[in-house]
């Protein structure tokens, strides 16, 4: 019998990764879509430098009869979404579509039936035109309210892997950085005693290819994340304990003034500062695993730390200027 084609739109971020070993070693074929310049060694495995999101290449992939097509881009919007949705539906036998759990309200435990933020009453300051929480919201709307129902809705919770590693709203290009170099992180007060839930990009991995041609997830959605949950403080002793991470906690305003981007204040305040306790029994059942399955927290940035170097972490030149001139003028006074 002929090996199922999928298709990887974001073939190099942090979750494909570990999918495509996943796929490869159940038998598929694939074929990965990047602005990366990768070569594959394994005959079942093709990279393609492009834009994922360009039309007219699209059209032209989806025409070589792909069996799945999982998508890892971003839309920035639900109109821009609108562009593509039904191409992928018409072209491919199942379509996965990465949503996120931060369309969630506080809402905890969350389950795929907690309310989003889409759908109750908003703080005045809460920003909806282009907020990644409501438009990824939309876009599920927009999928479950078609005729199609070969598509599966993923809601992953903040996932690790090489090279991204994140506490509170900051990412490597800051945390690991500055880790290895010996300088303090500056973070937000009041996230500190909030749960947060990270999970390691195998384990992600693992539930995507469980989904993946599995007849009872169509038309369905499902959190992906792990069980384990803890506060953000928690999370920093972690990294402090693996890589002697320094940190210091600030006034929310002034942390945000050294982030400097609207979307980051949605980001802490809707979701970083709620409690994110995930309920992910509906995906361990149709993948038939168990919370023991899955990597601990302190396990799993353990083994993706160890081969981090200050040569190939991405440093994030503004924050950690901003970063380094506020520890200045703190340690002044």
């Amino acid at each position: 019998m002929e090996s199922k084609k999928i298709l990887i739109l974001g073939a190099t971020g942090a979750m494909a990764v570990y999918l495509i070993p996943q796929l490869l070693e159940k038998g598929y074929k694939v074929v990965g879509v990047s602005l990366d310049d990768v070569k594959s060694d394994n005959e079942n495995l093709t990279y393609i430098k492009a834009d994922a999101k360009d039309l007219t290449f699209l059209t032209e992939q989806l025409s070589l009869s792909y069996d799945a097509v999982v998508d890892f881009m971003i839309y920035n919007s639900v109109e821009l979404f609108e562009k593509y949705y039904k191409l992928f539906l018409e072209n491919t036998k199942h379509y996965l579509f990465f949503s996120s759990y931060r369309i969630y309200a506080d809402d905890s435990p969350l389950s795929e039936t907690s309310k989003r933020l889409l759908d109750v009453e908003k703080p005045d300051d809460f920003v909806t035109e282009f907020e990644y929480s409501i438009y990824k919201a939309e876009q599920e709307d927009l999928l479950n309210n078609s005729p199609y129902k070969n598509y599966t809705i993923v809601r992953p919770a903040i996932t690790y892997s090489k090279k991204r590693f994140q506490l509170t709203i900051l990412e490597a290009g800051v945390v690991v950085h500055r880790m290895l170099s010996g300088k303090t992180v500056v973070l937000p007060k009041s996230a500190m005693k909030k749960q947060a839930t990270m999970t390691w990009a195998g384990d992600v991995a693992k539930m995507l290819s469980g989904i993946l041609f599995n007849p009872k997830a169509f038309g369905q959605t499902y959190n992906v994340s792990t069980s384990e949950h803890m506060t953000w403080e928690e999370v920093a002793k972690i990294y402090q304990k693996i890589g002697n991470l320094k940190y210091i906690t600030i006034d929310d305003e002034a942390f945000l003034e050294i982030v400097s981007s609207e979307s980051a204040r949605q980001q802490l305040f809707y979701d970083r500062c709620f409690d994110r306790i995930v309920d992910n029994s509906k995906i361990l059942s149709l993948c038939n695993m168990k919370k023991e399955d899955l990597m601990p927290l302190e396990e799993g940035l353990k083994l993706e730390l160890k081969n981090a170097t200050l040569e190939n972490t991405y440093y994030n030149k503004p924050i950690n200027e901003r970063m380094d001139k506020y520890l200045e003028n703190h340690l002044k006074k």
